[in-house]
C-alpha cells in the first residue's frame, strides 16, 4: 500500500470517527431535551394535582362563583392534554405551542380564581386554602426553573446542530431544530409596572 493510500485511509478514519462523535453528541443533546421536559412534567403533574384540592376547598365558600371554578377545572384539563401531547413529541414545535397556549388559559383562570378568593375574607383566611396556595406557589417556582432547564437544553442542542461542521451530520441524519418553551405572558403583563404614589 502506498503512502498516499495510507494517508487517505487515515483521513477517512478520522472523518468517520468525527462524524460518529458528532452524531452521538447530537443524540445525547436531543435526549437531554426529552429529560428536561420530563422534569417539567413532574412539576406540572404536581401543580395539576394541587389545583383540584384548591378548588374543592374554595367550592364550599363560592357556590355562586361556579363559573370561575369550572374555568379553572377546564383549563387544567387542557394543560394536561397538551402536556401529554408534548411528552410524546418533545422536540416538535406544534405541541409546545399548544402547551404554551393552554398554560396561558390556566394562568388566566387561576388569576380570576385568586381575585375571587381576595373578595372573600373568610375563604382567604382558610388554613387549608393558605397551605395549598403556598404549595402551589412553590410548585410554580419549580415549574419556572424546570422550563429554564428545558430551554437551556434546547439551546445547547440547537447550537450543536447548527454549528459547522456538525450541521452537516445534523442535516444528513435528520436532526431538526427544537422549539423552546415560550412565555405565556401577553404584552400588558410584560410591560414595566408603574407605581403611583
Amino acid at each position: 500500500m502506498s503512502q498516499s493510500n495510507l494517508l487517505l485511509l487515515a483521513l477517512g478514519a478520522v472523518l468517520l470517527f468525527w462524524a460518529v462523535g458528532a452524531y452521538n453528541r447530537l443524540v445525547r443533546l436531543r435526549n437531554e431535551i426529552t429529560n428536561a421536559f420530563a422534569q417539567i412534567d413532574v412539576q406540572l403533574k404536581r401543580r395539576h394535582d394541587l389545583i383540584p384540592n384548591l378548588v374543592d376547598v374554595a367550592r364550599k365558600y363560592l357556590e355562586h362563583e361556579r363559573d370561575t371554578l369550572e374555568r379553572v377545572t377546564a383549563a387544567r384539563a387542557q394543560v394536561i392534554a397538551a402536556t401529554n401531547l408534548v411528552k410524546s413529541q418533545p422536540n416538535q414545535s406544534s405541541p409546545l405551542k399548544s402547551l404554551s397556549m393552554a398554560e396561558g388559559v390556566l394562568t388566566d383562570a387561576m388569576g380570576r380564581f385568586n381575585a375571587v378568593v381576595e373578595a372573600y375574607p373568610e375563604l382567604k383566611a382558610d388554613q387549608s386554602l393558605r397551605e395549598l396556595s403556598e404549595e402551589l406557589t412553590h410548585t410554580e417556582n419549580k415549574v419556572a426553573f424546570s422550563r429554564q432547564l428545558f430551554n437551556d437544553a434546547t439551546l445547547d442542542y440547537n447550537n450543536a446542530a447548527h454549528q459547522f461542521p456538525a450541521s452537516i451530520v445534523a442535516g444528513v441524519c435528520g436532526f431538526k431544530t427544537a422549539t423552546m418553551l415560550q412565555s405565556t405572558a401577553n404584552e400588558a403583563e410584560r410591560a414595566a409596572i408603574r407605581v403611583k404614589l
